[in-house]
């Protein structure tokens, strides 16, 4: 087992952007219309952002078979679409190997994050989140083109 050799690979411009999206209450999303603020824990959007780019600038930690990669740029946006909160994480680097799995990870902490959040707004009286839901997480744009 080891990581895959990219030594000889020029390093070009890399980009990619990944999205996912978890669906919660129509109470929890009322709150967030309101004033994503007024959460106990705090302002969700501005959390889950920076949660999900620390996440993204950490992704060779977390995963073992990552490269370490010359991150150059990285954004998350969250925002309310129908019945939930859409997440869209955007890497770019000049590097040997792309940015997708830097992508999926910021934007998975980040709706991971949010979940966090709001989970006392969500949570029944039987201690589960029955509305909570994931779903979608994938690379919707993938770049590489030379400098």
């Amino acid at each position: 087992m080891s990581m895959v050799d990219v030594s000889g690979k020029p390093d070009v411009i890399r980009e990619a952007i990944a999205e996912g999206f978890i669906k919660l209450s129509n109470n929890t999303l009322e709150v967030l219309k309101k004033n994503d603020r007024n959460v106990e824990k705090g302002n969700v959007y501005e959390t889950a952002r920076i949660a999900g780019i620390l996440a993204a600038k950490r992704t060779r930690e977390l995963l073992p078979h990552c490269h370490p990669v010359r991150v150059s740029k990285v954004s998350v946006e969250l925002f309310i679409e129908n019945d939930g909160v859409r997440a869209r994480c955007y890497v770019k680097a000049v590097d040997r190997t792309g940015v997708e799995m830097d992508a999926l990870t910021g934007v998975t902490i980040a709706l991971l994050t949010v979940r966090d959040m709001v989970k006392k707004l969500e949570k029944d009286e039987r201690g589960l989140y029955p509305n909570v839901e994931i779903t979608g997480v994938k690379v919707v744009e993938k770049i590489k083109r030379t400098q």
